[in-house]
């Protein structure tokens, strides 16, 4: 059986790679393909030293005007996957954590549901700031505040694929299926329509009720801390044009930044996550290079977070 390769393409996300690699290394994903682009903070270097080592692959992800980095990522990876074992494929975000009931099981679970289908619908939960202003170092353990459960109103989906048997895909889900019925899955392996495969990229998948089944979700912290936040107005978005997403208050912060209840369960496998850690950080010149992408962080912060920016960063807060 081919391996499950994880995907994402990144520009300045250093402080955040390896607790997201060493999480999902810990879960079972491996080949790991990293696309980045433009990247200030010394991340492509932390990710050249990881590729050095054979701990993933770092692909540069230079852009036509106008592209969107997710856009022409996304099919450079599968570009070169496509020349290796794996057969199963997730693009998460360095925000993005998969996890699968009980306790952050391993992705082979899902594989094994869904059996002959091509595609497995992961819906987000939504994890918000838990009070938090500024970075505190880490992400599964300082934010386990988050909705109640995804809503069906508005849930967007990830997915884990099958890439071999589709010509593209987007952020969300494959597209341009290369076999004439592709078969789509909850995570329990429950049939759902292959439509949202089919035609532009869509987000959801249908019925929304089915795809939210199963016990895995996908625990989006797309707001982290306030200050985490705020400079994703410098990073940009992944896919689509410039807006006010990330301002305080926008609609997107609103729907992003829940902290109703607290769901803990991914921790279960933070013992090991912290063993991948400490080995990551250990191998040569890991350490230094994480370092500078901290130190680069605190200095854009300051630079940056300025009370002029504050105020335009927040002028939607009332809307």
């Amino acid at each position: 059986m081919g391996r499950i390769a994880l995907v994402s393409c990144m520009r300045n996300e250093g402080i955040h790679l390896l607790e997201w690699l060493a999480y999902h290394r810990v879960i079972g994903f491996g080949p790991v393909v990293i696309c980045t682009n433009d990247c200030d903070d010394g991340s492509d270097t932390l990710l050249d030293r990881l590729a050095t080592q054979g701990e993933v692959t770092h692909l540069p992800n230079p852009l036509p005007p106008g592209t969107p980095p997710q856009a022409a990522g996304i099919p450079r990876a599968m570009a070169h996957l496509a020349q290796t074992d794996a057969e199963w494929l997730a693009h998460l975000d360095s925000d993005e954590f998969l996890t699968i009931s009980p306790g952050a099981a391993p992705v082979q679970t899902l594989i094994d549901r869904a059996k002959d289908a091509h595609t497995i619908a992961l819906p987000w939960r939504m994890f918000g700031d838990n009070g938090h202003r500024d970075w505190p170092g880490e992400t599964l353990r300082a934010f386990t505040a988050c909705e109640p459960a995804p809503d069906p109103t508005t849930v967007k989906f990830k997915s884990l694929f099958r890439f071999r048997a589709f010509a593209s895909a987007s952020d969300h889900m494959p597209t341009q299926p290369l076999i004439d019925a592709p078969l789509a899955v909850n995570a329990a392996g429950e049939p759902l329509s292959s439509a949202p495969l089919h035609g532009a990229p869509r987000s959801r998948y249908q019925p929304v009720e089915t795809a939210l089944r199963g016990g895995a979700q996908i625990n989006h912290y797309a707001t982290r801390s306030t200050d985490v936040f705020l400079l994703k107005n410098d990073r940009g978005r992944g896919m689509g044009p410039p807006s006010d997403k990330y301002h305080l208050g926008s609609k997107w912060h609103r729907i992003a930044n829940r902290n109703d209840t607290q769901d803990r369960s991914i921790l279960a496998r933070w013992p090991e996550t912290a063993a991948e850690l400490s080995r990551l950080r250990a191998l040569p010149g890991i350490t230094d290079a994480e370092a500078r992408c901290r130190d680069w962080f605190a200095a854009t912060k300051a630079a940056r977070l300025t009370p002029d920016n504050l105020t335009r960063w927040t002028k939607r807060a009332a809307a």
